[in-house]
């Protein structure tokens, strides 16, 4: 049977069975654009940026996560950012800085789960209330109908059951998708958050720490060779 024949057995429901999956459809595209957007090898990225960090070249280090794409990439950006702050400090920021990712990576991964949840419903209404209309028409007729009466009631009440499973399936296989890639990209931004926190703070007192040793060993040369007195 044709698409067209479906859609005039099946009734309104229909209608709204093909809605649910125009926008599940619709979430879908967008979601997969912005994780193939979000791509980024983490790993080069803090090689990258560590080596920037170590010579204290913050502007360096500040360009390259600026042009990197993706979450990840405006995580270690922000804690670029404040790199003076001392460690307790930088973690805030970098904490701070994911939450504010987070809604962004589960955009549209609710709205997905919500139209494979509803379709199957709609779809067990519409049979339900096919159902219902076939048992009226045979009460109408005194209990008397044709097996062929009943059959073709029976397959326009169905039509509504297949439409949403057909919808429903394929639309939750795409949410348990995304679930999963949401989460490690929610993992990747923990990691890097700690990580440039991390880095950051010692590099920070790495710096500190040399000039110290260098004015204990001057002092020490100075009493090994005491400056004679005229």
């Amino acid at each position: 049977m044709e698409p067209s024949g479906l859609i005039e057995q099946g009734g309104p429901l229909v209608w709204v069975l093909l809605g649910l999956g125009f926008i599940g459809s619709v979430c879908i595209v967008e979601r997969l654009f912005f994780f193939h957007r979000a791509r980024i090898n983490v790993g080069d990225l803090l090689v990258g940026l560590s080596h920037h960090v170590r010579r204290r070249a913050f502007a360096e280090a500040l360009h390259e996560a600026a042009r990197a794409p993706g979450p990840v990439a405006r995580v270690a950006h922000a804690s670029l950012l404040r790199y003076y702050l001392n460690r307790a400090e930088l973690r805030e920021v970098a904490r701070e800085a994911g939450q504010l990712e987070v809604p962004r990576i589960e955009k549209n991964i609710r709205a997905i789960l919500g139209a494979a949840l509803l379709a199957p419903l709609v779809g067990m209404l519409g049979t339900l209330l096919g159902m219902v209309e076939i048992f009226q028409r045979v009460s109408e007729h005194g209990g008397v109908t044709g097996p062929a009466e009943l059959s073709s009631g029976a397959f326009t009440a169905l039509i509504t059951s297949v439409v949403g499973l057909a919808t429903a399936i394929p639309l939750y296989l795409f949410y348990l998708y995304f679930l999963g890639r949401a989460t490690r990209l929610v993992h990747r931004l923990e990691r890097t958050g700690i990580e440039m926190v991390n880095m950051i703070a010692d590099a920070r007192e790495e710096e500190e720490f040399h000039p110290f040793q260098g004015e204990v060993s001057s002092g020490k040369k100075s009493k090994a060779k005491p400056t004679p007195v005229p």
